[in-house]
């Protein structure tokens, strides 16, 4: 893995206070309504007392804690960070108090916030974290959203210290189970011809190669058909969310950016797409998740202010949160491995990252990525042929719906052109019946946005 040079690990002091209150806080977001009633460790005198047992680990700055105390819950086995193996009961019940056998506030911190991303020096061609060097693949867990589970335990918990039963976010005016956000990266809108020529030529047919340079020439390459992709998301109920890249020149260390540039016409086709609900989002151009001049630039030009991903999934956990922060989007959907899909910071829920910089969580929405269709057929990722692609994201969007969470889909604009027989319009159509067939509320980034603003604001941390 490449080891480059690297920001440098400045952080605030990360007490067990502000831990507490992090998590507590994102715990009532997963729970609205969650009953007043008093979570900590035994120090403070609580009714669900925590178990104190994260030791100096965040005073220091490892990367990674100890192996993982693996639990029964919900039927599942789950790893739990900062536990007792010793304490074979992992609830402890008294008429109005309960002890919580392990540290699941440390646990849920050291996962929700990024913090072996932030202290390892692990990164890959790309310079982001990979998911190789993560305890989500050392332990096994990519595809179990621990967090929420950790969250479950503590429901329970708070739900017999309070006599209250909880009940996880419901979404839409349906109150729908989980919800879903469906968008696409337009990375390419004029290099569908490519591969079909290249192919002429290699078979030496050169009249078939003359006719397709006369299509790219004279009619719209099969990859730029971003209205087409709308109708084929509308289908279902849904609104595509397009992230559009505004710069067309290659990084400097060459790796390509947009192959189109932003046009007046382009601009027309996008506006008349935003008038349909699609929003237009900020494809931030590699180089600029690391830079908040450049991205502000970038965004301002274009008028992309709305929400961002950025291209290639570039983030760099010791800067990134504060450059999407500064620059003042809503909302970012970067946060997923390139490399596997499942739940990069062991959470189905949008949360607010935490900025080690400044010890707080960030005023922006993270809206994880679940699912990329690179992911699941490149040949340096999953590999997955069409067949084994909804088996593999079945069990994922099952504990997407058991924690009311959010199914994040990216499925390229050209990923729709009919060709693509394995990552192809095919494949993304059975993920949507599926979906749909589940009973999810399609909302589009925005939406879940302004959710979560409300609602986070009319909050104050459990005490």
């Amino acid at each position: 893995m490449i080891s480059s040079v690297l920001p440098p690990t400045n952080s605030s002091p990360i007490t067990a206070e502000v831990r507490l209150a992090y998590i507590l806080w994102h715990f009532q977001l997963a729970y609205p309504g969650a009953p007043a009633v008093c979570i900590g460790y035994a120090g403070t005198q609580p009714q669900v007392e925590i178990a104190d047992l994260s030791a100096d680990f965040f005073e220091a700055a490892a990367p990674y804690p100890p192996a993982p105390n693996w639990r029964e819950w919900q039927g599942r086995q789950v790893p739990f960070f900062f536990d007792n193996p010793a304490e074979s009961q992992l609830l402890s019940f008294r008429e109005d108090k309960v002890f919580i056998a392990a540290d699941i506030i440390a646990a849920a911190f050291y996962l929700l916030s990024g913090w072996q991303e932030f202290f390892s020096s692990e990164r890959d061609q790309h310079r982001r974290f990979p998911y190789a060097a993560s305890v989500q693949k050392t332990y096994d867990f990519l595809t179990l959203p621990v967090v929420n589970y950790y969250f479950d335990v503590l429901r329970t918990a708070v739900e017999h210290v309070s006599g209250q039963p909880l009940a996880p976010r419901r979404w839409g005016p349906g109150r729908a189970d989980f919800a879903t956000f469906i968008s696409h990266d337009v990375d390419n809108m004029r290099s569908g011809w490519k591969a079909p020529a290249k192919a002429a030529l290699k078979q030496q047919k050169p009249g078939l190669f003359g006719n397709l340079l006369w299509e790219h020439l004279t009619q719209p390459d099969p990859w730029d058909k971003l209205e087409a992709v709308a109708a084929a998301t509308a289908r279902y109920g849904a609104r595509s969310t397009f992230f559009m890249l505004p710069v067309n020149e290659p990084a400097a260390n060459g790796t390509p950016n947009a192959d189109y540039p932003m046009t007046t016409k382009l601009w027309r086709r996008l506006d008349a797409l935003r008038r349909q609900g699609c929003p237009i989002a900020m494809h931030g151009s590699i180089g600029t998740a690391t830079n908040a001049e450049r991205l502000h630039v970038e965004s301002e030009a274009n008028h992309l202010l709305w929400g961002i991903r950025f291209h290639y999934l570039c983030w760099e956990p010791r800067l990134t949160v504060s450059v999407v922060d500064n620059t003042g989007f809503n909302y970012d959907s970067t946060l997923g491995f390139a490399e596997h899909v499942g739940f990069r910071h062991s959470y189905c829920l949008p949360f607010y990252p935490f900025d080690f910089l400044t010890g707080r969580a960030a005023t922006f929405l993270e809206i994880p990525l679940t699912v990329m269709d690179t992911t699941l057929h490149h040949p340096a990722y999953l590999q997955l042929s069409p067949d084994e692609i909804l088996p593999v994201l079945r069990p994922i969007f099952a504990e997407i719906k058991k924690f009311g969470g959010v199914a994040s889909v990216l499925w390229h604009n050209e990923n729709f052109d009919p060709v693509n027989t394995q990552n192809g319009p095919h494949q993304f159509h059975e993920i949507m019946r599926h979906l749909q067939r589940q009973g999810t509320e399609f909302l589009t980034g925005h939406e879940i946005w302004q959710v979560f603003t409300a609602e986070s604001a009319d909050l104050a941390p459990i005490s």
